[in-house]
């Protein structure tokens, strides 16, 4: 479960038969805090690379926008792969299962949807590029 703030608009594919997927950039931040004995901790910021598929998908393309804040439950997926250049790569995804946009609707907007429930099947298998990424 995690609750941040989007960093960039989503980037959404269609693969093939038309299934969507959109991929968000999700920051998460702990608060600093001071110790007792007067040492101060800052703010630590960690970025999130958020999955959706299908109508989720769908939904993150039509509402969901660079500074929004946005509610995810999912599973962490990790792959590895090698790049052009033959170095190897490691990247961690959450796959996400559920989403609530927590921001509110700008005024004048018409009723939107701001919840998306889960999905019961599974994504497709998707074949990561030779450089290792979905098709972003």
């Amino acid at each position: 479960m995690l609750i941040g703030n989007v960093g960039a608009d989503p980037q959404v594919k269609y693969l093939d038969q038309g299934v969507c997927v959109a991929q968000v950039r999700l920051a998460t931040t702990e608060r600093g805090y001071t110790l007792q004995n007067g040492t101060q901790v800052p703010d630590r910021t960690e970025w999130h690379t958020c999955i959706f598929w299908r109508k989720m998908g769908e939904t993150v393309e039509k509402y969901v926008h660079k500074g929004d804040k946005l509610y995810v439950e999912g599973k962490i997926q990790s792959r590895d792969w090698t790049d052009r250049q033959g170095i190897s790569r490691k990247t961690v995804e959450i796959m996400v299962d559920n989403m609530e946009l927590l921001s509110p609707k700008p005024a004048g907007q018409s009723a939107v949807p701001h919840s998306a429930p889960s999905q019961p099947d599974t994504p497709p298998a998707a074949t990561p590029s030779e450089n290792g990424d979905y098709p972003f």
